[in-house]
Order: structure tokens, then sequence, then C-alpha cells
């Protein structure tokens, strides 16, 4: 059977790099974009031992035509498309904090947060979903976060992940019958290199040590890619972190990630199902675990 194929958006570092790995892991075919080619290529190299395969593409998610030729090469490689991971982000120029009121920021923020990520999903999703619903399959997953809920990062940042959640129940709507589905992810917070380098043992309250690994998400995804519930799920936000517990999905070291439902107050605006049927008292093992402020990264 030839191998599923993949795009994973954003794939040179953190949660791109690790959902592209963990997909490679479980056999998939997986193209990966990013502008640089050096850091593409650890991706690449990061899965050299896996079953599946990892394909560099380069390009520059803020001109829609590239997008556009992305789907297209993949395309005329394979002939099909079976998964779109919408992950690429940016931050705006000359900002990596999380300080500053949106009031005290240039208004040219929007392009980053909005154009890249949100603009940038929308059109790869429009291009997927040319190509899945044509073959009657295929999945389309948006990297969100708990900043849909809560505030968080920045005003702008907060409304695009909103954005997300919505796109993907308004888009499932619309794919219904197609045999393609659409999700949202709610990552907490994630151990990428980055966290792991400033030698903390938390972060804004919450142990590093029950936070998600890149590739956890990528497990996460690939489970639910395989999930015969998933026409059900469609149009939902998932928490990465239940849905891992629910499927015995852990972290590299085996360990499962804790949720930062409790933290941030809640769950999804479009849930799976409620509170009561996942019977996962977040709160409490966040509280046992030593931390209570939660935090989302990327």
């Amino acid at each position: 059977m030839t191998a599923r194929v993949a795009l994973v958006t954003g794939g040179s570092r953190g949660v791109g790099k690790g959902v592209a790995t963990a997909l490679a892991d479980a056999g998939w075919t997986v193209y990966v974009t990013g502008r640089s080619a050096e850091r593409l290529q650890a991706t690449v190299d990061a899965a050299s031992s896996a079953s599946g395969r990892v394909l560099p593409l380069e390009c520059d998610h803020g001109r829609d035509e590239e997008i556009v030729a992305v789907v297209a090469r993949i395309v005329a490689d394979t002939g099909r498309l079976d998964l779109l991971v919408n992950n690429v982000w940016t931050n705006p120029k000359g900002f990596m904090g999380f300080t500053g009121k949106f009031w005290e920021r240039p208004a040219g923020d929007w392009d980053a947060l909005m154009g890249i990520g949100l603009r940038a999903h929308y059109v790869a999703s429009c291009e997927a979903a040319k190509v899945m619903v044509a073959q009657g399959s295929g999945l389309m997953v948006n990297i969100s976060s708990f900043g849909s809920r809560s505030p968080f990062h920045t005003v702008l940042y907060g409304m695009s992940k909103t954005a997300l959640d919505k796109m993907a129940s308004g888009m499932a709507h619309e794919l219904a019958g197609t045999g393609v589905s659409t999700l949202s992810l709610w990552l907490g917070l994630i151990r990428t290199d980055l966290i792991l380098s400033l030698g903390m043992d938390d972060f804004n309250g919450f142990p590093l040590a029950r936070a998600e690994d890149p590739t956890f998400v990528g497990r996460v995804i690939a489970a639910l890619a395989d999930d015969p519930s998933l026409p059900t799920l469609s149009g939902s936000t998932v928490i990465t972190a239940e849905y891992g517990r629910e499927h015995g999905v852990t972290n590299d070291d085996g360990e499962v990630p804790l949720s930062h439902r409790g933290a941030f107050g809640g769950g999804p605006l479009f849930p799976p199902v409620t509170d009561e049927q996942l019977g996962i008292a977040t709160v409490d093992e966040v509280a046992e675990a030593g931390g209570h402020n939660g935090f989302v990264g990327r």
C-alpha cells in the first residue's frame, strides 16, 4: 500500500519538526515547509531512521502563490494528500516576549499574527481541500492553543487562535459527507529545544516534567488520523494532553502530559465531548504536580 502523504507547514523546528518526525516514524511520507533550507534539512535528518520519510519544500507562507505551488508539487509527486497540519507561525518583527499592551504595539503586528498565523492556514486548507474532496478522504489540522479561551501572549494571538478553531468548525460543516475532516488542537506547554535550554523546572508555574514533547503532538495527530470516530470529531477542538491520555499516547519518556484545562478556566468552545465524559481531574493533577498557572507554548 502506498504510504499516506502529509504536509506539515512550518516544519523546520519546534512543534512542526516534532510532528513531522513522529508522522515519519508512523510510516507517513511527510512534506515539510519553511523558509530556511538548512533548518528544514535538520528535520529531514531527525527522521533519517524512520520507516517513513521527510521531504523539504522551501516556502514563504506570506505568499499565497507559494502555498499553492507546494500543494501542487505534492500532488504531482504522489497523486494525493491525506493530512494537512497547519502549524506555520511567526512573531511580529522585533517582538519575542509576552509583554506590551495592544495599543503600545504597531498595527503592523497584524501582518504576522493574522497573515501568517491565520491567512496562510486558510489558503493551505483551501488548496488541500480541493485535493482531499476529490479523493474522498483526508484530515486538516490546525495547531491552536488555550489562547482561544483565556488572555495569553497578545490580543492578536488570541484572535488568530480563536479564528482557527472557528475555521475548523465552519469548514467541517461544509465538508460534511465528503470524507474529509477538520480539527483544531489545543496544545499545552511544549518542551521545545528553546524551552529546555532555559534550564528551568517549571515555566510560569507549570512543571516541565509534565509538559508535551513536540513528538507527542505528532503521535496524537497520527492517532487522530486513524481514529474510527474521527468523522464525529470533525469540526471540534481537541486538547492534545486529554486525547493522549484517553488513547494511550505518551511523551518520549513514557509519561502522560498534563492538560491545561483547569489552569485556563475550561475547555474548548467547540468540544467533541463534555468534561464529565472525559473524566479527567486536570485541576487536581496540576495541583499535585506543584503547578497552578498554565502556559501554552508553540
